[in-house]
């Protein structure tokens, strides 16, 4: 892993927490949670509009010019979708513009633009930010993880299941449509009212969208620019998702054990990119400051990271070290660790129950 940490993030955080366990980290990063209404305007200008201009430019492209080209250019549309969502993120955690209402408004309207029904997303999203790390409250707005014993007792036809829905292939290309296009159109019956009135809205505003442009430019033309966009920058924000908070060493604790500092400081990473990706991430690299304070926008993560020393002792990975931590697969709660499914067979064979 990339920038050894030289000191236990737990030295650092433990005894603050065990002082003052609700705030000890409030005033330091207070004065980076505050929106700034010109730097979220040129974020807004520099995420939405460029997106919405490269999808016209695409379709020009088709009629005119060539699909490779078309294809080329939904490149860089899926990173500014992607920059694009990370505004709606902010919204949701009302830290892109001044109010609530403003975030609101702003977060619903750039939800149609990413397919996501605000409320809904704003409610799970929260639910993450409360459980993660949180073994005995897993699948909250997460991937779902399982532990070696919690595998090693399922049917083979789950197991396969499970491997199926952790494996790249799947992951990375169905799962970007399931996450963006499939899954936020259902509305489950259980959900309160205000959450299936988000999903029912949203797909209200969609169908008049989506089926407006159709209407303009056809179905295949409709598909050809927004199938590739989609599963690219899908597919990108399913991975930064993915290794935010699974990679070598990560936390994972049971309720009775587990803290909210220590889960942002040692269960989020800090993804180092090239800046070129930090820019169209909307630097949700830096995600063990997020955790710590979801108020921060996301052009304030940097300055509040390099200006607050008790955050450079977490755990920083490269983006190499993000692409091969897919590989890991399962919580083996006796080691403390994420594993591979090779390791977790090795530990399942050595367990006394199959002796």
């Amino acid at each position: 892993m990339e920038g050894a940490v030289a000191v236990d993030v737990a030295s650092v955080t433990e005894p603050r927490r065990r002082g003052n366990p609700r705030a000890w980290w409030v005033a330091p990063l207070e004065p980076y949670a505050k929106a700034d209404m010109g730097r979220s305007l040129i974020c807004l200008a520099t995420s939405v509009l460029p997106y919405l201009a490269l999808c016209v430019a695409m379709y020009f492209l088709l009629s005119d010019v060539s699909i490779l080209l078309a294809l080329l250019v939904a490149i860089p549309a899926s990173g500014f979708m992607l920059r694009t969502y990370i505004v709606f993120h902010d919204c949701a955690h009302g830290s892109f513009l001044p109010t609530k209402r403003a975030n609101t408004w702003l977060g619903v309207a750039v939800g149609l633009l990413v397919y996501s029904p605000f409320e809904s997303w704003r409610h799970e999203h929260s639910g993450h930010h409360a459980t993660a790390g949180d073994l005995d409250r897993r699948g909250v707005g997460d991937v779902q993880t399982l532990t070696v014993s919690e595998y090693s007792s399922l049917p083979r036809s789950k197991r396969l299941g499970y491997r199926l829905m952790r494996s790249p292939w799947i992951m990375f290309t169905i799962g970007p449509v399931w996450a963006l296009a499939i899954n936020p159109r259902l509305v489950p019956r259980r959900k309160r009212r205000r959450l299936r009135d988000s999903r029912r809205n949203t797909n209200i505003g969609l169908l008049l969208i989506v089926g407006g442009l159709i209407w303009l430019i056809g179905p295949l033309a409709f598909l050809e620019i927004q199938l590739p966009v989609v599963v690219m920058a899908g597919a990108a924000g399913v991975w930064l998702f993915y290794v935010q908070h699974q990679f070598e060493g990560v936390y994972w604790k049971r309720s009775q054990d587990w803290s909210y500092a220590d889960a942002a400081l040692r269960g989020s990473s800090y993804l180092k990119l090239p800046k070129v990706l930090r820019f169209f991430t909307g630097y949700i690299g830096l995600h063990h400051v997020h955790h710590l304070n979801p108020r921060i926008p996301n052009y304030n993560l940097q300055r509040a990271h390099d200006d607050n020393e008790f955050l450079h002792q977490v755990p920083t990975i490269s983006l190499w070290d993000g692409l091969r931590s897919v590989r890991l697969k399962l919580i083996d709660e006796d080691a403390g660790r994420l594993v591979t499914f090779a390791e977790a067979r090795a530990r399942i064979a050595l367990s006394p129950s199959t002796q």
